[in-house]
């Protein structure tokens, strides 16, 4: 029964880590997508969404056949139960990626658009964090984990420098409005990834850890 369990698991991991693999790629396009205003990339994005759901589905139908079958406990039952929720995060990361590929396809048929802002930053940190916490979940490392949490706030600080900065510029440019509203949504969206990267992280610890940090991330740090 053990052995069964145990290559089960094995299997698990390694469905996960190829799910992680697929959405931080897709994520690395989109991104890509905006900055240089390739259609074709963003095209391939939205083209990939089908296998990312179809492999999501695969993880949640495994964890739960993992379930009822071997009735797992302790450090098995909260791999699953990570896993399952980790599967979550990364398939709506996925619909988050074919939301900024729409933007971006829209963005590349209009004339280049000047705007001045700390988007490629919130960009880079938006990747960082996925690229971090699925390093962490293929090498149990809660440090690493841990580095993600801490790096949410700034996203989120440079969202709201975003939103302002969109704000003044549709007062001086109304001409510009579908434009700015664009990499407003845009920036939204990353800003959503970056919180399922976090998430992820969490899961991640409580993983490794068997602690829960979803509202005392900067105690645990503390403690570690």
């Amino acid at each position: 029964m053990a052995v069964h369990l145990q290559r089960e698991i094995e299997s698990l991991k390694k469905k996960i880590l190829r799910l992680s693999t697929m959405v931080e790629e897709n994520v690395e396009r989109a991104v890509r997508s905006v900055e240089k205003r390739e259609a074709d990339l963003a095209d391939k994005v939205i083209d990939m969404d089908k296998a990312v759901d179809i492999m999501e589905i695969e993880v949640e139908e495994e964890c739960l056949k993992v379930l009822a079958l071997h009735q797992p406990v302790a450090t098995d039952l909260r791999f699953i139960v990570a896993v399952l929720k980790i599967n979550n995060d990364l398939e709506r990361i996925g619909d988050l990626t074919v939301n900024i590929a729409e933007r971006s396809l829209v963005l590349a048929n209009r004339p280049d658009f000047a705007f001045s802002s700390n988007f490629p930053a919130m960009m880079e940190k938006a990747r960082l964090m996925l690229k971090k916490c699925l390093d962490s979940l293929v090498n149990l490392d809660a440090k690493l984990a841990l580095e993600v949490c801490a790096s949410d706030d700034e996203v989120d600080a440079l969202y709201r420098e975003m939103f302002e900065k969109v704000k003044t510029g549709i007062r001086q440019s109304p001409d510009s409005i579908d434009d700015y509203l664009d990499m407003l949504s845009i920036s939204r969206h990353l800003e959503r990834i970056a919180d399922h990267a976090t998430n992820i992280a969490e899961d991640v610890i409580y993983m490794i850890e068997g602690s829960i940090i979803r509202h005392s991330a900067e105690k645990f740090k503390q403690q570690h």
